[in-house]
């Protein structure tokens, strides 16, 4: 069955058309569609605390086309979710009701913790020696997210105001660093042990551009150099040399930084990117959603 997940970011704005099925009692999502538009909300919410009307405009814009996609695809159910910008835009209420008034969808604005409870809903990643943990680290553009699991059960999960576009916009308080690291710290015990996962649109670049492409993941020392390497060219040059879109060559930097940290801070040797994030995750959760409508009804 056909689902779709919309995902309001802070630099993008996701539509996912995804088909669901059962398979060894274990529900699993196929990307059929993935339309991807960078808006870049936090532009404005982190530098005047509220949505222009010129990005309100390009939102809106995005969501028209986002609706008459939706019903050439005619998914079952669709869900469509918004994060760190939307939640701390003063104006968050007036945009989601334009949108419901304008459009006709629906935004529910999600919190750090729901946002990082999501992404971890199409967990399929299993354990072996010597990892004891899971964590997953997802960075957009407003906040990072990070989830612990102890193979399938959840065990702690924490969101962070840290993001890419937040640290382009010398908007990251030093005290946000230290909180991110003293929360980590309440697991060091098992430091080196935990498996990293990595999601978003930029670790996912940066393993392709620099990663094991047949294993999905990079270890640390090959994400130094991917740092030292983009660093070493203008974003012009990262355009025009690495092919790199323009509203990716910007913001892979910081999100190259913030996974050395988390990665130095517990002494993981490498991340795994499964290509996965908030908008795979949501189509899980229409999908669970779906499903408990049905067996009301039946």
């Amino acid at each position: 069955m056909l689902f779709a997940s919309i995902d309001i970011g802070t630099n993008a704005v996701r539509l996912l058309f995804s088909n669901v099925y059962l398979r060894d009692e274990q529900i699993y999502a196929e990307k059929a569609s993935l339309i991807r538009i960078p808006v870049r909300l936090g532009e404005d919410v982190f530098s005047i605390n509220y949505i222009s009307e010129d990005k309100l405009e390009h939102l809106l814009k995005t969501m028209r086309a986002f609706k008459l996609l939706l019903e050439v695809y005619r998914p079952v159910a669709y869900i469509a979710c918004a994060t760190a910008a939307m939640r701390e835009a003063t104006n968050s209420d007036e945009v989601v009701r334009r949108i419901k008034e304008e459009v006709g969808i629906d935004i529910k604005v999600i919190s750090g913790n729901e946002e990082a409870d999501i992404v971890t809903a199409s967990n399929h990643v299993l354990l072996y020696e010597p990892f004891k943990y899971k964590m997953y680290v997802d960075v957009g553009g407003g906040s990072t997210e990070i989830s612990l699991l102890d193979n399938r059960e959840h065990v702690e999960s924490k969101s962070f105001k840290i993001g890419t576009i937040r640290y382009l916009n010398n908007k990251i308080e030093a005290k946000e660093w230290t909180k991110m690291k003293d929360w980590l710290e309440q697991f060091q015990d098992d430091f080196g042990r935990i498996y990293l996962i990595g999601s978003g649109g930029n670790i996912n670049k940066i393993t392709k551009l620099y990663g094991n492409k047949e294993t999905f993941t990079i270890n640390r020392d090959d994400l130094m150099r991917a740092y030292e390497h983009l660093c070493k060219y203008t974003l012009e040059e990262r355009i025009e040399m690495l092919g790199l879109r323009p509203d990716r060559a910007d913001v892979i930097v910081p999100a190259a930084i913030i996974f050395i940290k988390i990665m130095n801070w517990i002494r993981a040797g490498f991340v795994y990117v499964p290509k996965i994030g908030l908008a795979d995750g949501l189509i899980y959760k229409v999908y669970d959603e779906y499903q408990k409508k049905v067996s009301i009804l039946n």
